[in-house]
């Protein structure tokens, strides 16, 4: 009996073990199976899951706690589980890839608060995830959870970053989700960081209105903030005196404008003939260089607008204009007509006094050009002067400009005597507004050399050829900074060679008006600090000039030497 009992014994441990046996090798190869085919799932049914994650479904009638099911029937629920959450898992990706896609999908104000996306986002985001089941785990991170996602956010993210934007234009977007429109920045109309001049450039629908003293911007989209710009069409900037004489025009930009009343093809500029105009270097460097400047890369097709219009002004210098522009003038300040262009400028161009700068010039022009242009238009056809290798055969011609008022030689015809026996050839006249401007033109590029004392006179070298001599006397007074400025500088830049005479105290007719130690001769500075009429009265309008005989020859000699080398 006692044998039987153990043999019974045996037998039933041997049972236990096989059973526990096929029990473990079960688990084993069901934790094979998850490991190799979803790991995710394995953490996630383990609980070492940092994320929200669905709990796995159970069969019907059979508890997951139930100790008493066999290898087989685990096998089979393991199997069947498994199904169940890859198709949950595979759905759960789903929607949460069509809730990113959505998102992406929102659009946002221009200036967007930062509180009212995030709500937004969170709405998306907590809908998507209410399909699934989580688990709340209060230790979990949310930078470090697998199945969460970084939605962007105003910091991160910007709408259409597909697309280049262009440098110069401002996104802005509607209030209705889904459209987004584009629109481009517009440079302010005018332009006033220039020191002689502001100038306002535009292109589009542009209406000259003179009754109103307007010019008109039209833009087709109602505007939020007006701009307008009161402008002198003049280069003189900052010349409150001038601008008395200056027609202010307003330039501004409105969804409001007149009817067109006369359309052009071609470009407009206005200007002013008003201020120091009938002035001859205010002529050129006021209106002829800041014309040539900014109307000659047109080649003709631009229309000019004149405010304060002088008619013989225009006659005067109709030949430059009619070279500039292949349009008769319009009057800026007669009628009622609305004028409409597509593009226009209002002012002039202008750099230093009677100067160009050529890096700052359309093309690159320089004085030369425009001395050549002003020769071309006024028919004086001599570009540069040629050495001089027989002094018989023909005389170096050498003009002197006289004046009447002030500034005058007091000894013309000793000069003239003096210059005739050294062998030029010498012709004086003077010129004046109401001489025509052609005629003098003509003289003036006739000759190799020409002289005169500080004044507007000498703006006629405009006329002279290349290589001819511009010799300059300045009057007693401080004056050598104005001369070379004015002159001087001028007549380098147009390929001249330029002689500057000052004049001694023993050559002034102030000698005659002040004693020796009078301020004007002891100290010319505090005439100057005086301010400019009372400088322009002593040294400009009171004298006269006597040259000293001697001592002007040896410039005239100078001067014959560079034309005979």
């Amino acid at each position: 009996m006692g044998s039987k009992l153990r043999l019974v014994r045996s037998a039933n441990q041997s049972r236990r073990f096989r059973f526990v046996f096929l029990i473990v090798g079960c688990f084993v190869v069901t934790v094979t199976f998850l490991v190799v085919s979803k790991p995710q799932a394995l953490v996630s049914n383990l609980g070492f899951g940092t994320s929200a994650s669905t709990s796995p479904p159970v069969a019907d009638g059979v508890s997951s706690d139930d100790d008493g099911v066999n290898g087989a029937d685990s096998a089979a629920v393991r199997r069947e589980e498994e199904d169940e959450e890859r198709g949950h898992e595979s759905k759960s990706n789903n929607e949460k890839e069509e809730n990113l896609s959505g998102e992406k999908n929102i659009l946002v104000d221009a200036n967007p608060k930062e509180e009212v996306i995030e709500h937004e986002l969170t709405e998306s985001r907590t809908e998507s995830e209410a399909n699934s089941a989580k688990s709340d785990d209060p230790g979990s991170s949310q930078d470090d959870a697998p199945g969460r996602l970084t939605l962007p956010t105003v910091s991160n993210y910007n709408i259409g970053d597909h697309q280049a934007q262009p440098e110069s234009s401002t996104p802005i977007v509607s209030e209705k989700l889904g459209e987004q429109i584009q629109t481009p920045e517009r440079k302010p109309l005018c332009d006033n960081s220039d020191q002689r001049a502001d100038i306002c450039e535009m292109n589009g629908d542009i209406r000259i209105h003179g009754s109103t003293s307007s010019v008109l911007f039209v833009e087709s989209s109602k505007i939020e903030q007006s701009e307008a710009w009161q402008i002198h069409p003049y280069a003189r900037k900052g010349d409150e005196a001038c601008f008395q004489g200056v027609r202010e025009l307003t330039v501004k930009a409105s969804n409001e404008a007149p009817q067109c009343t006369t359309n052009y093809d071609v470009p407009s500029i206005v200007f002013s003939t008003g201020c120091y105009a009938g002035n001859l270097l205010h002529d050129f460097a006021d209106l002829l260089i800041p014309l040539f400047l900014t109307a000659r890369q047109f080649n003709g097709e631009v229309q000019f607008v004149v405010t304060d219009l002088k008619n013989w002004w225009i006659t005067k210098f109709n030949p430059v204009l009619q070279k500039l522009s292949n349009y008769p003038v319009i009057n800026f300040d007669l009628g009622n007509d609305v004028h409409c262009f597509k593009q226009a400028i209002v002012g002039l161009r202008a750099h230093n006094e009677f100067q160009i700068d050529p890096a700052r010039a359309p093309n690159g022009y320089t004085m030369v050009d425009f001395a050549k242009f002003m020769r071309s238009a006024f028919s004086a056809g001599r570009e540069t002067v040629p050495n001089i290798e027989d002094l018989s055969a023909r005389k170096p011609r050498l003009l002197i400009i006289s004046r009447k008022q002030s500034r005058a030689f007091t000894n013309i015809n000793e000069i003239v005597a003096t210059a005739e026996e050294m062998g030029y050839e010498v012709v004086v006249d003077e010129a004046d507004v109401s001489s025509g401007i052609s005629r003098f033109a003509e003289i003036v590029n006739s000759c190799d050399v020409m002289v005169g004392v500080y004044g507007s006179g000498l703006t006629n070298l405009a006329f002279l050829p290349q290589n001819a001599t511009l010799i300059q006397v300045v009057p007693w007074g401080g004056l050598e900074w104005m001369a070379s400025n004015n002159y001087g500088e001028p007549a380098k830049q147009m390929g001249l060679n330029y002689v500057q005479y000052s004049v001694g105290m023993e050559e002034s007719s102030l000698l005659e008006q002040y004693p020796k130690d009078h301020a004007v001769f002891t100290d010319p500075a505090s005439i100057h600090n005086r301010g400019f009429q009372e400088m322009r009265s002593t040294f400009l309008e009171k004298q006269n000039v006597k040259l000293d005989i001697n001592k002007f020859r040896d410039v005239l000699w100078k001067t014959l030497e560079q034309l005979i080398q």
